[in-house]
């Protein structure tokens, strides 16, 4: 067996961070933990440190780091923690880590995605912000740093897995892509029933296990529409190449249309553990731990279309995906501030449910991007479209 590959989690205490090292733990003579990072969730965090004893342990907030650096010098664990930016940057591009899971929920993953991928890291991009705020620029990077870069989300897993190897193939042999979405929580719901939705009813996700953030997201389609532009980047074709369909069973993650109107569809049961496990190992596969789908114990699969007039009313923000990738450079990351602005007040009790489209539709028209060339430039685009959503907000 070769030498195990040590590997940074960033956001290990998130549900694709957590799931990773669930993954990792059934691999030891693979991998070996070599940093992890958190915003604030201490508890866990500690417990981490316990079974992963990693070398390095980034905390975004200072009074996590603090308690966290007294909990492991009292127990004698052989971590070092560290808080800000720049020790979150340094654990992506340490030389001593071949792999990079980047697992960061929004536009702060950005800058250490970016190092991970200027450094030539295998970066399993869970992430689909630093993508959606940060296009060009990050792709640039991957080609310019020699980096490796495999999605993790399960949607772009199963269209990476079912492409041709060879990506330069990929225009002219496939037709279109069709990333599948659950529907979420209101699929059925009458859309005048959405502006009673609480938090507790739009993290109840009926087939994933995920964060608050992620699954008020899945609830209203932005992260599908997140998705659509993340495909775009990763995959390279237009916006019209790229389609969604309703699949409320969440067995095909997603599917390529060829030329010749075949179809090549990637399935599982709903369990992250999948792609994860196979942008560790790709081009190898190993044991994720999910359940193997039993095709006898499936009663059916559906299929509906988004373009019925009902699901239009229960998604309006599906369609921001394509508008935003046809307006000026810089337009998807005012539509993912937007979007982060609006789902913290939602879950704070301080935007109705109902009202997150309308901030998002209404920031996206409000701000003009220009020179969004520079990781600076598209900080500073963020912060505008935040300003500029919690001002609107205090309207809605």
């Amino acid at each position: 067996m070769s030498e195990r590959r040590r590997i940074t989690v960033l956001g290990s205490t998130g549900s694709v961070g957590v799931n990773t090292l669930d993954v990792l733990e059934r691999h030891p003579d693979r991998w070996e933990v070599f940093a992890l990072s958190a915003a604030t969730r201490v508890d866990l965090m500690l417990q981490q440190c316990r079974r992963f004893r990693p070398r390095v342990v980034v905390m975004r907030d200072p009074d996590a780091a603090r308690a966290l650096a007294q909990d492991v010098q009292r127990e004698g664990l052989p971590t070092q923690v560290e808080c800000g930016d720049d020790a979150l940057e340094y654990i992506a591009c340490a030389a001593e880590v071949d792999v990079v899971m980047a697992a960061i929920v929004g536009a702060a993953g950005l800058r250490p995605c970016l190092a991970a991928a200027a450094a030539g890291k295998r970066l399993l991009l869970a992430n689909k912000e630093a993508l959606v705020v940060g296009g060009a620029l990050f792709l640039q990077a991957v080609r310019d740093g020699g980096a490796t870069l495999l999605p993790i989300d399960s949607e772009h897993s199963a269209v990476f897995q079912a492409l041709p190897e060879d990506p330069s193939t990929w225009d002219r042999r496939v037709d279109h892509i069709i990333l599948t979405a659950s529907g979420g929580p209101f699929r059925d719901w009458d859309p005048a029933r959405l502006a009673q939705v609480t938090p507790e009813q739009a993290c109840r996700h009926p087939n994933w296990a995920m964060g608050r953030k992620i699954s008020v997201d899945s609830a209203t389609m932005m992260n599908k529409a997140l998705e659509v532009i993340e495909a775009r980047w990763l995959f390279g074709l237009a916006p019209e190449r790229i389609r969604v369909v309703l699949h409320p069973q969440s067995i095909v993650h997603s599917m390529v249309q060829y030329r010749d109107g075949s179809i090549v569809a990637q399935l599982g049961t709903p369990d992250m553990r999948v792609p994860i496990a196979c942008g560790l190992a790709w081009p190898e596969r190993v044991a994720s731990g999910a359940a193997p789908l039993d095709f006898a114990a499936l009663t059916a699969m559906t299929f509906e279309s988004m373009d019925s007039p009902g699901h239009q009313a229960r998604f309006p923000g599906l369609r921001l995906a394509w508008e935003a990738l046809a307006g000026p450079a810089g337009s998807t990351a005012v539509l993912n501030a937007a979007n982060e602005v609006a789902v913290e007040l939602f879950l704070a009790g301080r935007l109705r449910f109902d009202r997150i489209h309308a901030l998002n539709a209404e920031t996206l028209a409000r701000v003009s991007p220009s020179n969004c060339g520079t990781l600076e430039a598209l900080l500073a685009l963020d912060g505008e479209a935040r300003a500029v959503a919690r001002d609107l907000s205090s309207r809605l």
